[in-house]
């Protein structure tokens, strides 16, 4: 190989080495304003951190949830059971319904479960934390 042959090849590694450099640190910049703006949508602090928790867990944001089971509120436990009751018999394979429903349906039904959960653990400690407090 001759001294120009070789040199053309090192700048077109250096430039493609320079390219996927930037792209790593664009795509890096982009995950990391992502991660910042998810964790402001879920409110952060102790009570987002555990809703953002509980939506990687269950693989359904609370909003999904409620639009499944055509839930407004989230502390009406009876409105779940009926929905969720309905809408998985509804589903059920058996009488011509559809698993991916299904489950989808129960999936609904967990997440709320778990949004009711984390809401009793956030007001639990908002009441242990105001009677923790000297009176003054």
């Amino acid at each position: 190989m001759s001294v120009p042959a070789a040199k053309y090849l090192a700048q077109i590694i250096i430039a493609g080495t320079q390219v996927v450099g930037r792209a790593f640190a664009r795509a890096v910049k982009q995950e990391y304003a992502a991660s910042q703006q998810a964790a402001k949508n879920a409110g952060g602090g102790r009570h987002g951190t555990r809703k953002a928790a509980a939506d990687t867990v269950s693989g359904m944001t609370l909003q999904e949830a409620k639009q499944i089971l055509n839930i407004s509120d989230v502390s009406d436990k009876e409105s779940i059971i009926k929905n969720y009751n309905h809408l998985f018999e509804v589903n059920d394979k058996s009488k011509g319904g559809s698993l991916y429903l299904q489950s989808k349906v129960l999936r609904a039904k967990e997440r709320l479960e778990m949004e009711m959960l984390n809401q009793q653990k956030t007001q639990a400690e908002k009441s242990k934390r105001s009677s923790d407090e000297p009176y003054s």
